[in-house]
């Protein structure tokens, strides 16, 4: 357990105080526990998901594998799991637990598929193309100058998206193929730009930007750490390494001269967006979007 600092930013976050050191504490051994929940096996993730299921015609006799009856009707019998392909009741299908494992063979690209099927599906701790795309950058790019704001060429990009919907964790994005940096980090963006739910998601959106709107410094940290913790774990555990990722950016400020704030910039309206597709909205609440990414670069050691 890191050890416990009265009086400063570490232990003012989990609300550490002479007077408050119990819920702090609590607070302190909540985040630990997921921590180690996160981490305690590397071949196996119980990242829980929903299943998503599709009303759908069978083609000859069919029995409900939730129920173990018989699907009458000769149209529209029942529902299948677009993921994982298990056929129950529609009725039956309210009563599935979130239990879906998904069926590599189904998922037929990377890029626009829901996180957590990705994860699942490939049975790792984040998407591959997220680990793949972050290696080689800091392989070769943690100190060219502009990195993530400076585009690369668009179709070079849709290149590297259709090597990794075509060939997954085989997808060859070396130098030797993209010596252009700056394809890579387009393609790593794009990756989170195209998810279906957001990696800051919908659900948590609201409450992330109500707590960039706290003034006092230290209450607004503590409220970024308790609307993390409400993320699910695929989404939590992808944007804490993306986090230790860009804090290792900021470490080579002098020679890429991207800090936490300019990254803010690049990835506010890339990882979150408002669950309505409203203009307005986007645009009042990007500066807030950027504080966001800001605070959890600069202290991804303690908000993780």
């Amino acid at each position: 357990m890191p050890e416990i600092k009265n009086g400063s930013r570490e232990g003012l976050i989990f609300g550490y105080s002479p007077q408050g050191c119990l819920e702090g504490l609590e607070c302190g051994i909540s985040s630990l526990v997921r921590r180690a929940a996160l981490t305690h096996n590397d071949n196996h993730f119980n990242y829980e998901k929903t299943h998503n299921f599709k009303v759908h015609t069978f083609r000859g006799p069919h029995w409900c594998e939730y129920c173990a009856n018989f699907m009458w009707g000769l149209i529209a019998q029942g529902v299948r799991c677009s993921d994982c392909g298990l056929n129950v009741h529609k009725q039956c299908s309210k009563h599935v637990p979130n239990d879906c494992q998904p069926d590599l063979k189904r998922i037929k690209k990377v890029y626009c598929c829901d996180l957590t099927t990705l994860v699942k599906a490939h049975n790792t701790q984040r998407p591959m193309v997220v680990d793949i795309c972050i290696r080689e950058i800091e392989a070769r790019g943690l100190k060219s100058e502009g990195l993530y704001r400076v585009s690369g060429f668009t179709e070079h990009i849709e290149d590297v998206k259709m090597a990794f919907d075509r060939d997954g964790e085989k997808a060859d994005i070396s130098a030797s193929i993209y010596p252009d940096i700056n394809i890579i980090t387009g393609a790593l963006k794009l990756y989170f730009r195209d998810l279906p739910i957001p990696l800051i998601t919908y659900d948590t959106y609201s409450k992330f930007i109500e707590a960039a709107k706290i003034s006092n410094a230290d209450e607004r940290l503590e409220a970024v750490h308790e609307v993390l913790l409400l993320l699910p774990p695929a989404h939590y555990e992808t944007l804490r390494y993306l986090m230790i990722h860009l804090k290792k950016v900021t470490m080579n400020e002098k020679d890429n001269l991207m800090n936490a704030e300019n990254l803010g910039i690049v990835f506010g309206p890339t990882l979150m967006r408002p669950p309505e597709d409203s203009t307005l909205t986007t645009l009042h609440d990007m500066r807030y979007q950027k504080l966001i990414v800001q605070i959890l670069i600069e202290n991804e050691d303690v908000l993780f």
